[in-house]
């Protein structure tokens, strides 16, 4: 009896098996990067949103120290800050906007805030609030 000697040829490629498993790591690895980026577009929203507070707030001191008004007093002339320290040629060219579409509640306000005191709050409330942790050398 004569044995024959059969060489066996392997196929390249892979299996249906090996692709389900590639497509499932790509996957979950697709799904980690999507929850770490949203993770950081709140946190910067977050961040943008605070230094929109400060910026006004360090704009409206500027101007109280410019025309020597005192903090706790009222802007005089009747004005509001929106025409005080926002406009075309003032300390802020346009109102800020907080980056997660929530609005600003306080900015129309007359009086000049004391130290530490917020000049505005973002009405945001999904998450983590824009609230700063420390505003006392504002």
């Amino acid at each position: 009896m004569k044995q024959s000697n059969r060489i066996r040829t392997s196929r390249a490629g892979m299996t249906l098996l090996e692709l389900t498993v590639v497509i499932l790591v790509l996957l979950s690895l697709i799904s980690i990067l999507f929850i770490g980026a949203s993770a950081w577009k709140r946190g910067s929203d977050r961040a943008s949103c605070i230094l929109n507070i400060r910026n006004c707030q360090q704009a409206l001191r500027g101007y109280a120290n410019l025309y020597g008004i005192s903090a706790g007093n009222n802007i005089p002339g009747g004005k509001t800050r929106e025409g005080v320290i926002i406009g075309p040629g003032l300390f802020m060219e346009n109102p800020p906007a907080c980056p997660s579409g929530s609005t600003y509640t306080g900015l129309s306000l007359t009086t000049i805030p004391i130290q530490g005191e917020l000049l505005m709050e973002c009405g945001f409330t999904g998450g983590t609030l824009h609230i700063p942790e420390n505003s006392s050398d504002w």
